[in-house]
């Protein structure tokens, strides 16, 4: 997965501006408002990529650029 992909999903499913998708922007409060906007993102990615996001991770990555690693490291 590029970060571009990634991009398209986070701009899809949480209400942030694009400046604020980087690789090193916080997840929360930067990307996500809260946790709820964690968990569709995590929903949303599933269904694009196929990779399981737990809903216990999500608050683990600090970075989009965590979560970005971690898609890839699942193959996505």
């Amino acid at each position: 997965m590029t970060f571009e992909s990634l991009k398209e999903i986070i701009l899809a499913t949480v209400s942030c501006g694009e400046e604020k998708v980087a690789p090193d922007a916080k997840l929360i409060p930067d990307v996500c408002a809260d946790s709820l906007d964690a968990v569709e993102l995590a929903m949303a990615i599933e269904d694009k990529t196929g990779v399981n996001v737990p809903d216990d991770i999500m608050p683990t990555f600090r970075t989009l650029g965590d979560l970005l690693a971690y898609l890839e490291e699942q193959g996505a």
